[in-house]
C-alpha cells in the first residue's frame, strides 16, 4: 500500500523547514491561548495540504533546487492554517468531542474559546501573509475562506431538511474540501512563479484529488473497520446524505426512498435506524458506486500530470492519487 512517508520523500527537507517556519510565526501572548494554539497545531493530522503545496512547487520550479524557500513555506502555511481553523469551527458546529482520537478543542476548552482560537489562527495567518508582502499568494489563498463557509452553510441547510441531489452534493464537497486542495496545488506553482496556465492546471489537479479525497472520506464513514479517529456512521447521525447513501436513494423506488429518508431523520437518537441505513447502503451497492466516482476523479488527476516531465515530485503526486484510493485513515 502507498504510504505518505514515501510520497513526502522528495520534499522531506522542505517539510522540516516548513514546520520550523510555522513554529517561528505562530505564537500568542496569553497563556491560555498559547496552550490552545500548541494543542491545535500539534494535532494537524496528515499534513496533506502543505505537502501538496511543496510537491507542486518542486514540480513547477524552473530548475531543481535544494530548498524551495520562504515563499513556498508561506504558501503552505496559508493553506494549512485555513484548514486547521475550519476543522476547529467544524467541531464546534458538530458538537464533536474528538478529533483524530484526541479530545477536540471545544471538548477541552469549551466551544466559545474554541471559536475564538479558530478565529485567532485565521487572523494570525492573514497578518503573517500581509506582513510578508507576498500579496499575490495571500489574495489567491484568501478566496478559499469564503468558499469553505458557503459550502458549510449549504451542507447544514441540506442536512436540516434531509434532502440532497447529486448536483448539490458535488457542489458542497467542491467548496468544503476540493477548493482548498486546488488552492494548495495552485499556490505551490504560484510560489515558484510558474506561468498562469500551469497555476490553473495545478488548481484543476488539486480539485480533482480533493473531490476524490472527500468521496473516500464519505465511503470510510460507512466502513466500520476504518481507522479515521471518528465513530463510524457519523454522517448518518448528523443527517448528512453523502454519495454512498445518495447513490442508493437515486436507485430506490419512491416509497423505499421515503422510508430511507424517514430512517435518516431518526439517526441521531436511534441506533437501529443507523444500522438499517448502513445495511441498505452496503446491500444497495452504494459504496461500490461511490468508489467508481472517486476513481474517475483520480484518473482525471493523473492524466493532468502527464503534461509535466517525469520527476520525483510528479511521481509523488501520482502516488498521492493511489494513496487517496487506498487509504483507510
Amino acid at each position: 500500500m502507498m504510504t505518505l512517508e514515501l510520497i513526502r520523500k522528495p520534499v522531506a527537507g522542505d517539510l522540516e523547514a516548513y514546520e520550523a517556519f510555522v513554529t517561528r510565526h505562530f505564537h500568542a501572548e496569553s497563556d491560555l491561548l498559547s496552550q490552545m494554539l500548541r494543542y491545535a497545531l500539534s494535532s494537524r493530522g496528515k499534513g496533506i495540504r502543505p505537502m501538496i503545496v511543496l510537491l507542486s512547487a518542486g514540480m513547477n520550479a524552473p530548475e531543481p533546487q535544494a530548498g524551495l524557500g520562504q515563499r513556498a513555506y508561506l504558501a503552505a502555511m496559508l493553506v494549512e492554517m485555513i484548514h486547521v481553523a475550519s476543522l476547529i469551527h467544524d467541531d464546534v458546529i458538530d458538537e464533536a468531542d474528538e478529533r483524530r482520537g484526541r479530545p477536540s478543542l471545544n471538548a477541552r476548552w469549551q466551544s466559545r474559546n474554541a471559536v475564538i482560537a479558530g478565529d485567532y489562527i485565521l487572523a494570525r495567518n492573514m497578518s503573517i501573509g500581509m506582513s510578508s508582502g507576498q500579496f499575490d499568494l495571500v489574495a489567491h489563498v484568501c478566496d478559499a475562506i469564503a468558499v469553505l463557509c458557503e459550502g458549510e452553510i449549504i451542507q447544514s441547510d441540506k442536512a436540516a431538511r434531509t434532502e440532497m441531489n447529486r448536483e448539490a452534493y458535488f457542489d458542497i464537497i467542491r467548496k468544503k474540501t476540493a477548493s482548498l486542495m486546488g488552492v494548495s496545488a495552485s499556490a505551490g506553482a504560484m510560489a515558484v512563479r510558474a506561468p498562469r496556465e500551469r497555476v490553473e492546471r495545478m488548481r484543476q489537479f488539486g480539485e480533482a484529488v480533493g473531490m476524490a479525497f472527500q468521496i473516500q472520506d464519505d465511503i470510510l464513514d460507512y466502513t466500520r473497520t476504518a481507522h479515521t479517529g471518528k465513530p463510524a456512521n457519523n454522517d448518518l447521525r448528523e443527517h448528512k446524505i453523502t454519495l454512498p447513501l445518495l447513490a442508493v436513494l437515486e436507485q430506490a423506488a419512491p416509497q423505499r426512498r421515503a422510508e430511507l429518508l424517514e430512517k435518516l431523520a431518526l439517526c441521531d437518537g436511534d441506533p437501529s435506524a443507523v444500522d438499517e441505513l448502513q445495511h441498505a447502503v452496503e446491500q444497495g451497492g452504494g459504496i461500490r458506486m461511490a468508489a467508481d466516482v472517486m476513481r474517475e476523479y483520480l484518473r482525471q488527476a493523473v492524466e493532468m500530470l502527464a503534461e509535466w516531465e517525469s520527476s520525483p515530485y510528479r511521481d509523488s503526486l501520482v502516488n498521492l492519487c493511489a494513496y487517496v484510493a487506498e487509504r483507510d485513515i
